[in-house]
């Protein structure tokens, strides 16, 4: 027999609804642990107790590998529903006490994650209350996330434009040839364009963003692009550039210590920097959140405070 709502609210609490909410997500009872700061019995306790209050089962493991029964499926379409009027009450109580408050849902491609922490820190300054969480993925990735509109705000480049998304450019984006440290290269007076490509290019994996702005790039100038290895993150290009696989075209910020150091050297190639923008995006159709447009008010406002930031450090200019 079903149980009425009174008695099933009695059972349940939301900290075994924010448990298993974290359970769900990340399909794990350790990296659940870990995110709350819970050990794996205390994460296991919490939802033993939550299984008893529903009396069905949330989750079973089939080998190893842990899954999502019928009925938690149905809790977490829920759970989901009751943190967002909790957010939604958040929001509306902090406005009713004249403060913006909240959570912001950011996602940051990968290229981008060495300028996300910079744009934060003044943001959270002016707004304590906005509760700030990031995600960084592929472009790919970012693209799909925005059809599902799965979270706030997106920092990418190269924004989709068969897509109704609303984008706003705020700061460069240079792509830069680059070499280890005793390349052959460094001592031509003069290096092609085709020439440095058919040097052992090692590049990032279809779908990324650095991949997509050199593809097209390639395509405009009739450049022969054939890369000897695909690598998925730019870290792992960047530090295969130093064991000497090859060379790459690497976002500029992401290798500013080994520029620095002189374990990466750029050289001077006609057509080169690629230049680009990031920028903060979202659907059209979405209806910003108070902490959303802080966010974006914020970026408008500080878009030539960012190009000055950048700028201060000498290995960021041309």
């Amino acid at each position: 027999m079903p149980l009425s709502v009174h008695k099933l609210a009695s059972r349940l609490t939301f900290r075994q609804l924010q448990v298993f909410h974290a359970v769900y997500e990340l399909e794990s009872y350790s990296k659940a642990g870990e995110l709350l700061g819970l050990t794996q019995p205390a994460v296991s306790s919490q939802m033993r107790q939550l299984e008893q209050a529903l009396e069905m089962p949330l989750f079973e493991y089939v080998g190893r590998r842990l899954f999502v029964t019928a009925a938690g499926e149905k809790l977490a379409q829920s759970v989901l529903g009751i943190f967002g009027e909790l957010r939604r009450l958040q929001t509306d109580l902090a406005e009713l006490d004249g403060k913006v408050a909240g959570e912001l849902k950011l996602v940051a491609v990968n290229t981008a994650q060495y300028v996300v922490p910079y744009l934060l820190r003044a943001f959270l300054n002016l707004y304590p209350q906005i509760n700030v969480s990031v995600s960084v993925v592929n472009r790919a990735a970012a693209i799909q996330r925005l059809n599902d509109n799965r979270d706030d705000l997106v920092i990418m480049g190269m924004v989709p434009s068969e897509k109704p998304l609303a984008s706003l450019p705020f700061l460069n984006n240079e792509l830069v040839p680059v070499v280890p440290a005793g390349h052959p290269l460094l001592q031509q007076q003069a290096v092609s364009p085709q020439e440095f490509l058919d040097s052992n290019l090692l590049m990032r994996e279809a779908g990324s963003g650095s991949r997509l702005a050199l593809e097209v790039h390639c395509q405009e100038q009739r450049l022969r692009l054939k890369p000897s290895m695909e690598i998925g993150s730019n870290d792992a290009v960047k530090h295969a550039v130093i064991a000497g696989l090859g060379v790459a075209v690497l976002p500029k910020l992401s290798i500013l210590p080994e520029l620095e150091l002189g374990t990466l050297q750029v050289l001077n190639i006609s057509g080169f920097p690629l230049r680009r923008s990031w920028c903060v995006v979202y659907p059209q159709a979405k209806h910003p959140t108070p902490a959303m447009k802080a966010f974006i008010d914020y970026i408008q406002q500080n878009i030539k405070q960012f190009e000055q930031t950048f700028l201060r450090n000498p290995q960021l200019k041309s």
